[in-house]
């Protein structure tokens, strides 16, 4: 191994550290930092290319980072890609009986937000760092984080061109040292495998049409105070949530995405974040769901009422929209399948869209190719989550496989 002359930079050492074996040491324990971290990253990255399942992705890639990075609690969140609103949370955090709070005032505090940082062209945000080392600053911190003991955050955002896919926030106890540039460095360098793997995961759940799941058990709404606490919901609250969170055993199921979206619905209130209060969530065999959070008005009076959040069955509309987000396809594809949704045939298209047929057949393949799709019928029928599409003219065009 190549050794320093300590000799050719003095400056860079105090009294009594200009010698050589402390150079070497320094410049031996980098080199091993490195060759963890990259060691790390590769690992991940197999991770990555092996594992379809995002709560399964999310637990093996958070073994592997505690490896290179400390951290004594975490919070993970899928995002609905369009809105970037959260649901189907992995966490291991010590504030669970305040779970509502927490998550109200995460989507209240502006600094390091996920959406934030996405805006501003970051990946990864330190609390300390953002603040100037004043966590004071921000109102998580402030309000929760402070009285748990909980002295700096990294946070991460994962997202493309195509949405956001999820966040993640890596707390550490403040009786430990601040998160170094260093550590955020290794982190953001992750996200280029993470990401695309993240939305992998999400375009896995279209391999087939919808499979019903709880669609019999009736209208599910809850009403919600401005604190995210339940006041009321229907009765078949209860059977839904069972679905959407399976809870451990002998436990109530606790209603994540509702408080997530509810949280989001106050963000646009305050004016922190300008997106839809609205998460497209899978449940399970191809079958999405939407959450919708509004105000439900009180006749006659003035005052702020109740936070009412929906769950229903994704429309055909959104299911394309989120469709086209998981499988990357292009603006023209996605222009081209949303035609070809309404009933267009090869003809039709070509005509609506100026271009040739030969064009539009070379752009149907290539959307088969990323849906893995071998036709027009199977390739409708998972996206819009429909079975038995008829073999029509106006839907599968005798023309083109």
């Amino acid at each position: 191994m190549a050794t320093v002359d300590c000799w050719c930079i003095p400056d860079l050492w105090g009294p009594g550290e200009r010698d050589c074996d402390a150079l070497d040491r320094a410049y031996r324990q980098g080199v091993a930092s490195s060759r963890a971290e990259r060691t790390t990253r590769e690992r991940i990255e197999r991770i990555c290319l092996s594992t379809h399942d995002a709560t399964q992705l999310r637990i093996q890639i958070l073994d592997e980072i505690r490896r290179g990075v400390d951290f004594d609690a975490h919070v993970w969140l899928l995002t609905d890609p369009g809105t970037a609103v959260g649901s189907a949370p992995l966490a291991d955090v010590p504030c669970f009986p305040e779970l509502p709070e927490a998550i109200r005032l995460k989507y209240l505090t502006g600094v390091n937000r996920w959406t934030t940082l996405h805006a501003a062209g970051s990946v990864v945000g330190t609390l300390r760092q953002a603040t100037a080392g004043d966590p004071s600053q921000s109102l998580m911190w402030r309000g929760i984080l402070s009285r748990y003991g909980i002295g700096d955050v990294a946070s991460m955002v994962f997202a493309n061109r195509y949405g956001i896919w999820g966040f993640l926030d890596l707390w550490r106890e403040d009786a430990k040292p601040a998160y170094q540039s260093g550590e955020a460095a290794f982190l953001a360098s992750l996200s280029a495998s993470v990401t695309p793997s993240l939305q992998s995961c999400q375009a896995r759940t279209f391999t087939s049409p919808a499979v019903p799941a709880g669609r019999e058990l009736g209208p599910v709404v809850f009403l919600l105070d401005d604190g995210l606490g339940v006041l009321s919901q229907t009765p078949a609250s209860e059977d839904w949530l069972h679905i959407l969170l399976p809870p451990a055993a002998d436990r109530r199921p606790v209603p994540a995405s509702v408080y997530n979206v509810a949280a989001q619905l106050l963000a646009i209130e305050q004016g922190i974040d300008d997106h839809p209060a609205t998460a497209r969530v899978h449940l399970s065999n191809g079958f999405w769901v939407t959450l919708r959070a509004a105000r439900l008005d009180r006749s006659g009076s003035a005052q702020a009422s109740t936070v009412a959040v929906t769950i229903e069955e994704t429309s055909p509309v959104d299911r394309l929209e989120i469709f086209t987000r998981a499988f990357g396809l292009s603006a023209r594809e996605t222009g081209l399948l949303g035609l070809l949704a309404t009933g267009s045939d090869t003809r039709d298209l070509a005509r609506r869209m100026f271009l040739t047929e030969h064009t539009i057949q070379d752009h149907l393949k290539s959307i088969f190719a990323k849906t893995s799709s071998h036709n027009r019928r199977t390739l409708l029928s998972r996206a819009l989550g429909v079975r038995g599409i008829p073999a029509n003219p106006a839907v599968a065009d005798p023309r083109m496989p």
